[in-house]
Formats: C-alpha cells, structure tokens, sequence
C-alpha cells in the first residue's frame, strides 16, 4: 500500500520489489496523458514488460470476460489503471485469471478500488461479482486531487454510506438474526469519523478519503459480505441504475440516498450531513436534480433487488416518508425536479 504524492512514479519500482515483470495493463478509456505517460516511464525504469493492454470500455463481465480469453502467455500480474470501471474490470480478469492485482486509481469515486468484489453488469443488469482483493494499491494523492469535482463528491458520497449501512446490519441482525461481524463494522464505521474530522479538499484531505474508503474494502473482505459498507442506501442506487433513464455516479446517488435513509432510521442523519455539508457535496447534486418520480420508484424497487438483505426499506412502505423529505428537507431543496 502506498497512499502518497509522486506514487505513479514508483509503481515500476513496486512491481518490481514484488517479482512480477511482466503484466497486462487495463486502462480506462479516455485518460488524460499526463498520468498514463508517468506510468510508462515508471515502468520503463525498472524494466516491467507491459505483455498486453487494453482500454475498459464497458464495465460488464462480457467485456472482462473476452479480455480474460486474450490475456497473454506468461502474464505475471494485471493492473488496473484509471477510473473504477477500469479498476472493477481489472480486478476481475485478476480474478479469473488467478493472478496478482495492482490497483493504481487516479480518483477515489467509491471503495471499489480495495474490495473483494468487482461492480459490473450481466445482461444489462448491474450485479456484484465476487473478485480477490488487490495484492497492492497505489494512490497517488496529487493525481487524485486534480481529478474532478465530481469523483471527490462521489468517494464522499460512498463514505458516509457506512453510517447507514452498518446501522442496516444491526437492524437485521435484530428482525431476522443475521450475523454481525463487531469489528468489520467497527472497521468501517471508524473510517467515516477519521474522514470526519478533516473533510478538506488538500493532499492530506485526498489521503484521509483514500484511506478510508481502502479500510471499507477491507472490512468487508474481513465480515465475507458486503455488509459494511453497503446497506439500503445501496439498493437505491442500484434500484435507480435500473429505473432511471440517465443514472448518475454511483457515489452522487449512494451520498444522497445516505442523507435520506438516515432520515428513516432516525439516527446518523447530523453525522452525514456535517460531511456533505462541509465538502460542498449538495453542489454537485442542484448542478444536476434527480428525479423524484425516479427515486420514489427507485424505493418501491429497493427491496426486492437482494435476497434476504433485510434493511430498514423492508420494514415498511417507506415511500410515502420519502416523497415528504424530498418536498420539504432543506437540504434537499433543489436536488430534486418533477
């Protein structure tokens, strides 16, 4: 793990310490030339042979799987570079392949980039696909830093989701007995609270967010679900990516689905706030309303989409609350439209 600025310019330098020199590299489409540029170079310096490379451009397991067919022969190691569509096919072709993964994201937009699980779809229908923890992450925080407003917004936005989802675990281990692992979610509940106590946009800001959303990812690997860090503020973002004619960024649609599921759980709701409120989070949402039509939808859909994932949407019809709090919680005014 190295969470630090400058770290792309090191990565050949950590492949090479951990014995893989030749690997397959899978980019995301569209990357500025800047940070692709120091990579090559990085891995030209200690001599990494780079035996295949490809561009993401869908994150689907059809695609993973056409590019897990054409991986090349003595293929030592995959990394993934870029966005988390990159990043989730990487981790998967990893994972098909059995071989060792290096995650390099250059935006911290979810937790995606350290989980045990790659976020893709399957004919069409957005799925979490079991996949192996990367065997490395580098992050380098200046890159991450420059990258746009909304993938910041984004990462924050599937941070403070622990909050709810781990308040969702209690309350199904409570109504149906379902397990609940004390540390994973005393893991993943810390990380919001370290993030918490500095939500500023500086390198340091970048590495509190990196590191916490890399611990989400390892709370779940420790609980062997998703648990931690995913809860009824997931199954609305998923529900919309289903329903909505134009989704937006997972972590924009988990951010505000955290602020509203707080609301039905009475608890945690001053605790998401303070951090969206202090990033600038609702900026990125009343640039571009939801909606509300769609997300009353999407809270009907919500409970149905995973079997026995109990969660404070399937303890009543919460659909009449929501369409309330959108009409008349100030901090939603304008996140919405008709």
């Amino acid at each position: 793990m190295r969470i630090k600025p400058g770290a792309l310019d090191r990565v050949g330098v950590y492949l090479s310490r951990a014995g893989h020199r030749r690997i397959f590299l899978l980019v995301s489409t569209g990357l500025l030339p800047g940070p692709g540029q120091r990579l090559e170079a990085s891995l030209t310096r200690e001599g990494i042979t780079v035996v295949g490379r490809a561009e993401v451009t869908e994150a689907s397991f059809e695609h993973a799987s056409a590019l897990f067919t054409c991986l090349p022969a003595g293929c030592e190691a995959v990394l993934g570079f870029g966005g988390g569509r990159a990043l989730d096919v990487a981790k998967y072709v990893a994972f098909l392949a059995g071989l060792p993964y290096l995650a390099v994201p250059t935006s911290l937009s979810n937790d995606g980039f350290c989980s045990p699980q790659s976020s893709l779809t399957q004919g069409g229908r957005r799925r979490s696909l079991r996949a192996a923890m990367p065997t490395g992450v580098v992050v380098d925080t200046d890159v991450c830093l420059h990258a746009p407003d909304t993938l910041w917004w984004s990462g924050i936005g599937d941070l403070v989701a622990k909050v709810t989802a781990i308040a969702d675990w209690k309350l199904a281990f409570h109504a149906r007995g379902t397990p609940v692992n004390d540390f994973a979610a005393l893991l993943s509940d810390a990380t919001v609270f370290q993030f918490m106590a500095r939500p500023v946009r500086d390198l340091e800001g970048v590495r509190l967010l990196a590191m916490s959303l890399m611990l989400n990812g390892i709370a779940m690997e420790v609980s062997g679900s998703s648990r931690p860090a995913s809860g009824s503020e997931h199954l609305l973002s998923h529900a919309l990516d289903a329903l909505a004619a134009r989704p937006r960024l997972h972590g924009l649609q988990v951010g505000v689905a955290t602020y509203v599921i707080s609301r039905l759980q009475g608890q945690g709701t001053e605790r998401v706030a303070s951090v969206l409120d202090a990033t600038g989070f609702w900026r990125g949402i009343t640039a571009d309303p939801f909606s509300r039509r769609e997300w009353l939808a999407a809270v009907r859909l919500a409970p149905s989409l995973k079997e026995d994932f109990y969660t404070v949407l399937s303890s009543r019809d919460c659909a009449p609350e929501v369409d309330a709090l959108l009409r008349t919680d100030p901090r939603l005014a304008g996140c919405f439209v008709d």
